[in-house]
């Protein structure tokens, strides 16, 4: 008896059907894979475009300093060598420029740029850590003859620290700190007060702990005591008040700066900010925009390349401390460096060696063993047992804290 038409039956219509059916199966399955390969790659194509124009809007934000690199390229043979492979130096500069977008508030522009602060960062090689040293704007130093911006030259001159910047901008500064220090400079980089504060900005804002409520006109904080979230105008205010916090002076101003940099530290190296694009890109944003540095670190890459290995660096070992300086003898509301003690911290810079701060630093001489220079303090290994190899001396300390210290205790 015969199966009826469409049955399925193995010798019947059926076979043909089921067949055409697989196959219309498989030809929309294709036509799926087409439609989706072609959709993906839209949106790779579309990824990579958004991805260059993000990266061309950053790179370009830099500023490079050509006049800077032409400078130094004159005096290249009087600027110290580099002693240790891979370690870098860093000069960052802040300027108190009431020029350019958000700047005009902070006072009149009376055409002279000033080094409000500035920072010698020396990572060590293997970046195992990082030590950021403070010179005071105040520090009375060996100024060399510079280019001024109306292209006159300076005469060499004995002057305040910040005088460098002021008569030949970020080249004279480099000079003079070299000349001071012996240390190379690798890199630099400028930044202005719209820029620090978009920073700051750009991270939601960074906490502080004040041990007393802050009320300061001048610097327009009200503040109160404990812990504190500034955000970018706040945190303007806090690490450039002078006259009003603290005891007034300069070290203060300085501590205050360098716990403030210890609290970006911890705020950026947060897993918050580093992996999370949407705050990750304002910061580059406003960092890059902010920016007038040397023009190797010019560029996305070249500022990926110094900075890549800072990630992993632990805060512990991310330290802040000032130059060893006393009042100068002339003048008390100057400065001028302890020696031989500014000297064994420029030489552990200058050669990679470790250093080692503490907020806490003898005032007396300890027993014997132990030695005390103010900033600066050392503790001698005791005397060798009989035959045994006399220990190594240990790192020099200097009073200063790290990235890892919390200012509420």
């Amino acid at each position: 008896m015969r199966e009826a038409a469409g049955s399925g039956g193995p010798l019947g219509p059926g076979v043909g059907a089921s067949a055409d059916g697989r196959g219309l199966i498989r030809r929309r399955r294709r036509r799926w894979v087409r439609y989706g390969a072609g959709a993906a790659g839209v949106a790779v194509l579309g990824v990579g475009v958004v991805g260059w124009v993000v990266y061309a809007k950053l790179d370009g934000n830099i500023t490079p300093d050509d006049a800077a690199a032409a400078e130094l390229a004159r005096y290249a043979r009087e600027r110290p060598t580099s002693l240790v492979k891979d370690a870098q130096n860093i000069l960052l500069i802040g300027s108190d420029s009431r020029s350019g977008d958000g700047n005009r508030k902070y006072g009149r522009d009376s055409g002279t740029e000033r080094s409000d602060t500035t920072i010698l960062l020396h990572l060590a090689a293997g970046r195992r850590s990082a030590t950021a040293v403070s010179v005071p704007r105040d520090l009375m130093v060996d100024v060399p003859g510079c280019l001024r911006p109306d292209g006159k030259r300076t005469e060499p001159m004995f002057a305040m620290f910040n005088y460098a910047f002021q008569s030949g901008g970020s080249a004279c500064t480099i000079r003079t700190v070299e000349k001071l220090t012996g240390v190379r400079i690798d890199h630099h980089v400028v930044v202005d007060f719209a820029g620090f504060k978009d920073m700051v900005d750009a991270v939601d804002g960074v906490e502080v702990c004040l041990t007393e409520p802050i009320d300061d006109k001048a610097a327009k904080l009200r503040l109160p005591a404990g812990r504190v979230t500034l955000d970018g105008e706040q945190a303007l205010g806090y690490v450039r008040a002078r006259k009003s916090l603290g005891n007034g002076s300069d070290t203060d101003r300085m501590d205050r700066q360098q716990r403030f940099l210890g609290a970006l530290v911890n705020k950026v190296q947060s897993n918050d900010v580093l992996l999370n694009p949407v705050k990750l890109y304002p910061l580059l944003d406003a960092a890059t925009s902010s920016l007038t540095t040397d023009p190797d670190l010019a560029s996305l890459r070249g500022l990926y390349d110094l900075v890549r290995g800072l990630r992993d660096i632990p805060t512990e070992h991310v330290q802040f401390l000032t130059v060893p300086r006393e009042s100068y003898v002339y003048n008390a509301n100057r400065d001028q460096l302890v020696e031989p003690e500014a000297e064994k911290l420029f030489e552990r810079l200058r050669t990679d060696g470790p250093v080692v701060v503490s907020q806490e630093i003898p005032t007396k001489p300890a027993p014997a063993e132990s030695g005390d220079y103010g900033p600066f303090a050392f503790r001698a290994p005791g005397p060798a047992a009989s035959g045994a190899v006399s220990p190594t001396p240990p790192a020099p300390t200097f009073r200063g804290n790290t990235a890892a210290e919390d200012g509420c205790g």
